[in-house]
């Protein structure tokens, strides 16, 4: 007897769309797979990714280690990753074409340094198996005949009918509102990785200065990360302040992003032991100028700003440093307090916290634990991760496994 082709549907023309019906194609070329996007393009966030380079993934191989990156969904993403991790994510792009490279901090890039190579490679492997993909198509309505077990989709004025239908929809207000309305739970959407507002003498005038390694954390909470970070015109950035924003995603939303950030500029070092390391400063330099130089590692133009907040004359002497400015200057070194007012759009990876709770999905397959023959993948489940390549990787895995799943209802 002869198999019969099923319609398998998949709503968002992102990665994981594309992701999803290219292993769907796969698995079972003889299904009929569309692809419905409601804007005029696809890939869109792939393509303006890592500043126009596209951070494919990550080197981290380990599934247990991998889920570490993961704020919300690392635990259920565990066995997903046994299935297809970020080695198979190479293996899956360079057998096509893409040839890819890591850099020294684990990111993972194309070879070409554009991200362009990523949507073509995408969308050839789509375009080969005949998928449609049909733009400016929003779905606006969504049901379940009973009786024959399949799905009608509502978009633009189309109806489609579908055997299986896979959300890729990513952060989509008016898709979540359509998933709720099949009785899933949406958790409440707020952004991830952004970078914070701060007005301060002691960063002013100073954007793109960096710092290679700080430890930070939020006031009265137990919210801290450590890493570079970044001055900009608007305040803070780099990876310490995007970690910590994404650990901290629901407590910063609940405080309208108004908080005291606290940095140790130096990590190993706190008050008492840069008290002694400033000493011995002092006694090696004792003829020179303060700010002559920076002699704990720090970009000079920040070690300025730092001296001059402290109060110290421009024109002093190691040798003429109080106890008193010593003490005060190992306080701003190890304790400095910043005032958070806001957030700013972290524009190269914007990520949402938020969408389809995870215990409504099986993990196995991607399907729906209320719906037969319903799949989420990618970043409209609540599901994100810090920077370095590892939102994408949760869109490959899930949109993988949801194709897969899909073509074999």
């Amino acid at each position: 007897m002869k198999k019969k082709e099923k319609n398998i549907v998949i709503i968002g023309g992102g990665a994981a769309g594309f992701f999803a019906a290219a292993a769907s194609g796969e698995k079972d070329p003889g299904n009929d797979i569309v692809i419905l996007e409601k804007g005029n393009t696809v890939l869109s966030k792939v393509k303006i990714s890592g500043g126009g380079r596209c951070n494919v993934t990550n080197s981290c191989l380990e599934p247990g280690e991998l889920i570490k990156f993961y704020p919300r969904g690392g635990k259920e993403l565990l066995s997903p990753f046994h299935k297809f991790n970020t080695k198979d994510t190479v293996e899956w792009f360079e057998k096509r074409g893409a040839k890819l490279k890591t850099e020294p901090d684990g990111r993972i890039f194309p070879a070409s340094d554009d991200s362009q190579t990523i949507v073509e490679c995408l969308f050839d492997s789509v375009h080969n198996k005949g998928i449609k993909v049909l733009l400016q198509t929003g779905v606006t309505n969504i049901q379940k005949i009973s009786q024959k077990e399949d799905w009608v989709i509502t978009a633009s004025g189309q109806e489609f009918n579908a055997d299986a239908v896979v959300f890729c929809s990513g952060s989509s207000n008016s898709v979540w509102k359509i998933i709720k309305s099949l009785g899933h739970t949406i958790e409440l959407p707020v952004p991830s990785l952004f970078t914070f507002n701060v007005k301060d003498k002691r960063i002013q005038g100073i954007p793109g200065v960096s710092v290679n390694d700080a430890e930070i954390k939020i006031d009265g909470t137990k919210l801290k990360s450590r890493g570079p970070l970044l001055i900009t015109h608007w305040g803070m950035s780099g990876p310490a302040i995007l970690k910590l924003s994404a650990w901290g995603a629901r407590d910063l939303y609940k405080r309208d992003y108004n908080f005291n950030l606290v940095i140790n500029w130096l990590p190993g070092l706190n008050q008492e032991s840069m008290k002694g390391k400033l000493s011995q400063i002092k006694k090696d330099n004792l003829s020179r100028n303060i700010f002559s130089f920076s002699p704990l590692g720090l970009p000079i133009r920040f070690w300025e700003r730092l001296l001059e907040y402290t109060g110290i004359d421009c024109d002093l002497k190691w040798n003429n440093l109080s106890w008193s400015f010593l003490n005060k200057l190992a306080t701003q070194l190890t304790q400095s307090s910043f005032s958070v007012n806001g957030k700013s759009t972290f524009k190269e990876g914007f990520v949402t916290c938020g969408g389809v709770n995870r215990s409504e999905i099986d993990f196995k397959t991607m399907e729906s634990k209320l719906h037969k023959g319903l799949f989420f993948a990618g970043e409209v489940i609540d599901i994100d991760a810090v920077t370095g390549g590892f939102n994408f990787q949760a869109a490959w895995t899930t949109g993988y496994i949801a194709g897969i799943s899909a073509s074999c209802l």
